[in-house]
């Protein structure tokens, strides 16, 4: 089975607020591992707040002449097909990913979608939180050095090692992974 790991950066914190995306990262994994990756900066076509540049440190130069969701989203969603899709927080990115898809006139995300951050609440009940750095220490044992937090890509990544694990105990518990 091939599931499809991403993670969005972007303008805010709501789509209904007028936040766009600035990144995308996807890590495609099959029968335990990674087989495919997709990443693009993407010109929201707004400016970037400061704050928010603070935590992604993805700057609005950085995005100047960069592809903009018409562009990019068709691709994204050739890469993911049919599969389902997983976030960590999914509650967060599914609705940033519709907000963006509507805008560009297309169809809705007719992909299933699982969440991390669920799972971990499910399966890791004595967790003092389920925020991605705290369940990477403590199913990975710790941040991987080659994932950057708050990047599309490296927390793509990260997700998907998160993912791997949980389902390493989910299939040893026999349960099915949560819907988003």
């Amino acid at each position: 089975m091939r599931v499809v790991v991403f993670d969005l950066e972007t303008t805010g914190l709501s789509p209904r607020r007028g936040g766009r995306i600035v990144e995308i990262g996807a890590v495609a994994l099959e029968d335990g591992r990674e087989t495919e990756e997709f990443q693009s900066l993407v010109n929201p076509e707004v400016p970037i707040p400061f704050w928010v540049q603070k935590i992604h440190h993805i700057s609005n130069r950085m995005v100047a002449g960069q592809p903009v969701a018409a562009e990019i989203l068709p691709r994204f969603l050739e890469f993911v097909g049919s599969d389902p899709l997983v976030a960590h927080n999914a509650a967060f990115d599914i609705p940033f990913l519709r907000a963006e898809l509507a805008r560009i006139g297309h169809r809705d995300l007719p992909n299933r979608h699982l969440c991390t951050l669920k799972m971990s609440r499910k399966l890791n009940r004595g967790f003092p939180n389920h925020r991605l750095d705290t369940v990477a220490e403590l199913l990975l044992g710790g941040i991987p050095e080659d994932c950057q937090r708050h990047r599309a890509l490296d927390d793509a990544r990260l997700a998907a090692r998160i993912w791997l694990k949980m389902m390493e105990a989910e299939t040893a518990n026999g349960t099915l992974p949560l819907e988003a």
